[in-house]
Order: C-alpha cells, then sequence, then structure tokens
C-alpha cells in the first residue's frame, strides 16, 4: 500500500512540475513527431527516460524533477536544457505514465553479483558519488590525480553523463569512485589511508 501511494507521488510530482515549467506544452511538428515513438521507457524514482530514433541515430532523452523542478537532458547535438526530443519525453508521459516501468534503484548495500554491480553503476552518476567521496573528505582533485587523470578530463566525464553522452571509462570511473567511497579515510595529518578491515 505505501509502495502504491509512493509511486503515485512520484508519477505526480513529475506531471506537476512538467505543467509547472511547460513542458509539453508545445505542438511544434518538431515535437509532436516523436510523441509516443520512445521506447526502453522507464522511470527511476522522479527521473524519466526512454530513447527515440532521431534525424542522427538514437537519442537517450531523460528528465528529472528535483525541489519541483524539472530539467531535461538528450544526447542529441542541442544536449542539456530541453530540446524538442525533451519536450516530446515530457509530452508521452503525460499521454502514458503507466508506459514507463519504474525501476528499482539498487542500493550500494545490497550488492551481492557482478549484475548486482552493473545495475548500481547503471542507477548512479559519476556526479553522486563524487558527492558522496567528497562527504568522506577525498576532494575530486586528490581523486584524479591519485588515478592518474586530469582533473579537467573527470569534469567532462563528469558533465558528458548529464548529456547522456558516454566517455568510455565512464564506468570504470564510477567504480574507482566506489572503490574509494568504500576503502578510503581521510587522515587530516597525512592525507588519506586505507580503511582498516574489520
Amino acid at each position: 500500500m505505501a509502495r502504491q501511494a509512493k509511486k503515485v507521488s512520484e508519477i505526480g510530482e513529475v506531471k506537476a512540475a512538467i505543467v509547472r515549467h511547460q513542458w509539453g506544452m508545445s505542438g511544434d511538428e518538431k515535437v509532436t513527431r516523436y510523441v509516443g515513438k520512445f521506447f526502453d521507457r522507464q522511470r527511476i524514482g522522479k527521473k524519466i527516460m526512454a530513447r527515440v530514433v532521431g534525424n542522427h541515430g538514437t537519442y537517450t532523452v531523460s528528465l528529472s524533477v528535483k525541489d519541483g523542478r524539472a530539467d531535461g537532458a538528450c544526447s542529441c547535438y542541442v544536449g542539456r536544457g530541453g530540446c524538442h526530443h525533451c519536450v516530446a519525453l515530457a509530452k508521452t508521459f503525460m499521454d502514458n505514465p503507466e508506459s514507463f516501468v519504474a525501476v528499482a534503484r539498487k542500493r550500494r548495500t545490497n550488492i551481492r553479483t557482478l549484475d548486482d554491480l552493473a545495475s548500481y553503476l547503471k542507477g548512479v552518476t559519476l556526479a553522486k558519488l563524487i558527492d558522496q567521496m567528497k562527504e568522506r573528505g577525498v576532494t575530486q582533485t586528490a581523486f584524479a590525480e591519485s588515478i592518474g587523470m586530469n582533473l579537467r578530463h573527470l569534469a567532462a566525464i563528469k558533465s558528458s553523463e548529464a548529456r547522456h553522452r558516454y566517455f568510455n571509462e565512464l564506468g570504470a570511473t564510477k567504480l574507482a569512485v566506489l572503490w574509494v567511497i568504500e576503502n578510503v579515510e581521510v587522515d587530516t595529518a597525512s592525507g588519506t589511508r586505507q580503511k582498516k578491515k574489520k
């Protein structure tokens, strides 16, 4: 019963944000030709995501709601901020929210298999993992230096993920950050040290 109420609440929040920020209100031909044409439709919490075939290939399109505000991203050349694919996704969701398969987020504490790990890494962004790492006292600069990566390259990997343009090393970088979160503590006197095994 509580799970059903949460699902209805999340769908309602996404719909309210779409209406509030007038996503999906355009009747432009560029938008209407994509409405209802999305496949691999998913909803993870208050984020909807799907794929659609466009003029230059297949695009991954998403719309996420945070603090009541809807923000779109697309792998097309326009990218972030709300291209016509994002608007079409919003309209598709408003027309048929139940067509978006609810995907449960995998918790880090529940990772037991490689499939679990893959599912977890798919459901978490590099930006979120870096924030968790920073909360533990390890800076983005210290992390990049420790793995021999240029800080600008790390920033590029992180920002490109938000636009659904993926660097080949995204998964490996997420895994490295996850390892740091799980295994490194900050010692203010000497920088960092590995956690002691219990």
